[in-house]
């Protein structure tokens, strides 16, 4: 073979690397995208996996890529080493892949990534060996990959419940209510009273989840009203399992201050109460709330906006996200990019024609009522967002089944949902 070709099949194999990095980061992205469904998702993947495919046809070439790669220090990077090293059984590419991001907490995303990409039977023994590992941040990476395939990692689990390292013990935490482990309720709402913040949450998330409406659906409620990085996913939950009139009340009380008129849109769609959609479409006149506000009505009527033509017009003048302004010192992201914008008139005219389909105190999911049935539907045909409200509301129907991983391999997802 002359250089010429060597330097070719080098560049095809770089890019496999390349690919499958960058790859892994937008389908990172699309997991909690609003715009992606399954069958978009496991297209994603099925791109992952043929450059991946390409890495494991290039042998050692492939290998030595990916592990220079490390170097960059990103996620995605990461993501491709690792299941090259974890695919292959070698103990030295396994340790070079677990120096290089078991104790980074976003380069050890691609590394927990990996080991839920790969079978489970492919995994288990590698799982088993961080499980008993004497390090916790390994521990934590065990606790993780188990959680993502919804297998119990037994006594480990347990003993991390308790364990100093609180980066292991929030996994854990996390992982308890993940995988349905009522059993576990007593120490959970323990852990409530903990001193760090990350493990009172995911505390707090996963007792509410195992059943739980006393002490920990008050503590979720107070962060859903607190300026706390949780708040989001705190308010996510918490509507979901308290009585409707309640939830409404509540809304009630959040919508009269200004700060959280977001939140009460965001909740508004989470009850799935069509009695406040004309509340929802008077706040698609206001830009800031518009996007959201549109979601929101979507996730009680199943209505598309942008398949039905009720996509309004960019208002002049409003800016979201960063601009290119050097003096603009926000660079904060448009959180809402990817949702249509709504027109609020033809969604109003939509709503005077359809309202007699809908009952006020009544909770709906993309227009139907909340039902196992139904929910198991929205697993399939639904956008993740969606199915992520979906998973959470079939874990609530029946404390102590897995919660259902929406961000699994597309492909895995298919098997387990009975779809081609």
């Amino acid at each position: 073979m002359n250089l010429t070709n060597i330097a070719v099949i080098e560049s095809i194999v770089e890019q496999h690397a390349e690919e499958a990095a960058f790859l892994w980061l937008l389908r990172d992205a699309a997991v909690q995208a609003p715009h992606y469904s399954l069958n978009d998702l496991a297209d994603i993947d099925e791109r992952v996996e043929a450059h991946i495919d390409g890495l494991r046809v290039a042998g050692e070439a492939g290998w030595s890529f990916c592990a220079d790669a490390l170097a960059q220090e990103e996620p995605g990077e990461v993501f491709a080493a690792a299941v090259l090293a974890f695919e292959s059984g070698q103990d030295q590419r396994i340790k070079m892949v677990l120096e290089a991001a078991a104790t980074d907490p976003v380069l050890s995303l691609g590394l927990i990534s990996a080991l839920g990409w790969l079978r489970f039977d492919q995994v288990k023994e590698h799982i088993d060996q961080l499980l008993r590992s004497l390090t916790p941040e390994l521990r934590r990476i065990g606790i993780a990959a188990s959680a993502v395939h919804r297998q119990d990692p037994g006594s480990t689990l347990v003993d991390a419940l308790n364990d100093e390292n609180t980066f292991l013990k929030a996994r854990a935490i996390r992982a308890a209510g993940e995988l349905g482990r009522i059993d576990l309720l007593h120490m959970l709402k323990n852990q409530l009273a903990a001193e760090d913040k990350e493990c009172q949450f995911w505390a707090g998330w996963s007792a509410v989840l195992l059943g739980d409406r006393d002490e920990a659906l008050e503590f979720l409620k107070t962060l859903a009203t607190s300026e706390s990085p949780f708040l989001e996913s705190a308010l996510n939950l918490t509507l979901r399992v308290m009585d409707n009139t309640s939830a409404q009340n509540w809304l009630k009380e959040m919508s009269q201050q200004p700060d959280w008129l977001r939140y009460t849109v965001i909740g508004a769609g989470v009850t799935g109460d069509p009695v406040r959609i004309p509340w929802l479409i008077e706040h698609m006149e206001v830009p800031e709330l518009a996007r959201v506000a549109g979601e929101a009505f979507t996730m009680i009527t199943g209505v598309d906006i942008a398949y039905e033509d009720l996509e309004g017009e960019w208002p002049k003048g409003f800016e979201a996200g960063p601009t290119e302004s050097p003096e603009d010192e926000d660079v904060e992201m448009d959180s809402d990019e990817d949702l249509p914008w709504p027109d609020a008139q033809l969604i109003a005219e939509w709503w005077a024609k359809n309202k007699a389909a809908f009952r006020n105190g009544t909770r709906y999911l993309l227009g139907q009522p909340i039902s196992p049935e139904h929910l198991h539907k929205v697993l399939r045909i639904g956008f993740q967002r969606q199915r992520a409200a979906a998973a959470l509301e079939l874990a609530i129907f029946q404390p102590g089944q897995p919660l259902f991983e929406v961000r699994a391999p597309g492909f895995r997802q298919k098997q387990i949902l009975g779809l081609k």
